[in-house]
């Protein structure tokens, strides 16, 4: 969402129960009801991923699949007229990004993956052609940021000829590179001042946010107090350039606002959203640990040790995406301190796909889902049941969406584990049918992360939990979204039916306003106190 330059209204995308058909809305400031700017129930919508707002603020940049339902177009929505029109760019998943300082240009990116292969284009907002500034033989990462005041270049955020994402400028004419920030971690965020003149940005080392700001003027480098050890996000720097905003969170608190002062490096929190219900007294601080895998790779995650004596049961948390990462901060509303305060350990570790370890790193887990990724799973448990305070015999794994797989895959194709319990939230159960039910603007991404469910169903089955539904003995916990677009209903259904018909423990939970991810505050409530009672009952006592 994105306020309107004149701060009168409000422009946002909403969908219908969590379908992901999301359409365009605008709500003033007096409140009332939103005002629909698009109307297509059965196309998907989405803002420019930089600022939608041209200078003048009488358009917005935004993309959707009205003409083809496999193409997502850029398109231009002027809000006094309330008329649209399509830019002239080609490209399967193209988003737009930031208008130029005169607004004559868009940057746009096309996603060939979603995370690891990018194409930037400059698109005259005329309706002149496109012109492509990066090479469509190279695989690179390009996440685009403001434009530079003179409008001969803008920042992006790539990994192009490297291992991590580093900051540079990008010529808007021959999308010639200038390196600004080239660290061995990845560059996450930019902000850039009103005047052009102030820029900061956040690199993420090993999981914990670092905040770093330059003079562009002077090329000077501005000295920056050290952030509090957690995740930061959604930087944004004053029109003065004296200030930077954020969002952060840590370990043991939960996101709020915070700020620095650049003219006297400070950092203090801006406002302190606390637990209801939870003793901050009883939270622990993980630790950052990295285990090692039979083919000698090194898996970094965060361990959660509670405080009480005496062995523990312990759970695996795996995160989704796969290409996502697991960071230290206050994490799904402190379930993980809510376990820990209850006598149960977390390890939540970043398995070969996540990110912020590396471009090879990630890239391993494409088409190799249920591949080393579970072995490296494997490698965890091990990891575990060597600390002398973890009961080896109560082990259990917990994850969402790929993180569910994972669950999954777990129970089924390693048994011999003996896991105490699992709980998987959207997790798809078979590769096949996952794959031919992605919506069409995703059949791309899909075949070039999971793989061809024509050509490959062999390989895919193989991988597939439902596969090998015959060897989960453990108790499971399901819990699903009705509506959920990405791993439709389907995919726990066919899960649960294979044990119950077995009389396997599974409870299975359905929300019928619910998507991909969980929006309605109590639902959350629901769906992690069930996860937490389920997990407390087989891994206590």
């Amino acid at each position: 969402m994105a306020w309107h330059p004149s701060g009168e209204w409000l422009l946002f995308t909403a969908d219908d129960n969590g379908n992901e058909l999301t359409q365009l809305y605008r709500v003033g400031t007096d409140g009332g009801e939103p005002l629909s700017l698009t109307n297509s129930p059965g196309v998907q919508y989405a803002l420019a991923l930089g600022d939608p707002f041209s200078p003048d603020g009488d358009s917005v940049a935004y993309c959707g699949n009205e003409r083809n339902p496999a193409d997502q177009d850029v398109l231009v929505l002027n809000t006094l007229t309330g008329d649209s029109r399509r830019l002239d760019v080609a490209g399967g998943r193209v988003f737009p990004c930031y208008w130029s300082p005169d607004g004559a240009r868009l940057t746009v990116s096309e996603w060939r993956t979603t995370n690891s292969d990018h194409l930037v284009y400059v698109v005259p907002t005329d309706g002149g052609p496109a012109t492509l500034l990066t090479p469509r033989d190279e695989v690179a990462t390009y996440w685009l940021g403001p434009w530079l005041p003179d409008g001969g270049s803008f920042l992006v955020l790539t990994n192009a000829g490297r291992q991590f994402t580093g900051l540079a400028r990008m010529d808007a004419g021959t999308g010639q590179l200038s390196w600004i920030d080239d660290p061995e971690w990845d560059v996450e965020e930019v902000s850039l001042s009103a005047d052009g003149r102030i820029l900061v940005w956040n690199v993420n080392v090993d999981g914990y946010s670092q905040l770093r700001a330059r003079d562009l003027a002077t090329g000077e480098d501005i000295a920056v107090p050290d952030l509090p050890g957690g995740t930061a996000t959604d930087l944004t720097i004053s029109p003065d350039g004296r200030s930077v905003v954020m969002r952060m969170s840590t370990p043991t608190r939960p996101w709020n606002l915070a700020v620095i002062d650049l003219d006297l490096g400070e950092f203090r929190w801006l406002s302190d959203a606390r637990p209801v219900a939870a003793d901050p007294r009883t939270f622990v601080e993980p630790t950052l640990i990295r285990y090692p895998t039979r083919d000698g790779q090194l898996v970094a995650g965060y361990l959660y040790r509670p405080m009480r004596e005496g062995q523990a049961g312990a759970l695996l948390m795996v995160h989704g995406g796969p290409a996502w990462q697991e960071r230290p901060g206050y994490q799904y509303d402190g379930f993980y301190q809510y376990l820990a305060g209850h006598g149960i350990a977390v390890l939540a570790p970043n398995v070969r796909g996540s990110l912020g370890y590396g471009r090879a790193y990630s890239d391993q887990v494409n088409r190799d889902w249920g591949g080393g990724d579970l072995l490296d799973l494997a490698d965890a448990v091990a990891f575990l049941r060597g600390l002398h305070w973890v009961d080896p015999a109560r082990i259990s794994v917990m994850g969402g969406s790929y993180g569910g797989f994972a669950v999954l895959s777990c129970l089924s194709r390693l048994p011999e584990l003996d896991w105490a319990a699992g709980v998987d939230i959207c997790g798809p159960s078979n590769l096949v049918t996952l794959a031919k039910a992605a919506p069409p603007t995703w059949k791309s991404l899909v075949t070039a992360v999971i793989g061809d469910p024509d050509a490959e169903a062999p390989r895919l089955l193989n991988r597939s939990p439902v596969t090998h539904a015959d060897q989960i003995r453990a108790p499971l916990l399901v819990i699903q979204g009705a509506n959920d677009p990405r791993v439709p209903k389907d995919e726990s259904d066919q899960i649960v039916a294979r044990l119950r018909d077995r009389g396997v423990e599974v409870q299975y939970e359905v929300f019928p306003d619910e998507g991909h991810s969980f929006i309605r505050r109590k639902n959350q409530e629901k769906a992690y106190s069930d996860a937490g009672e389920f997990l407390i009952k087989h891994l206590t006592g």
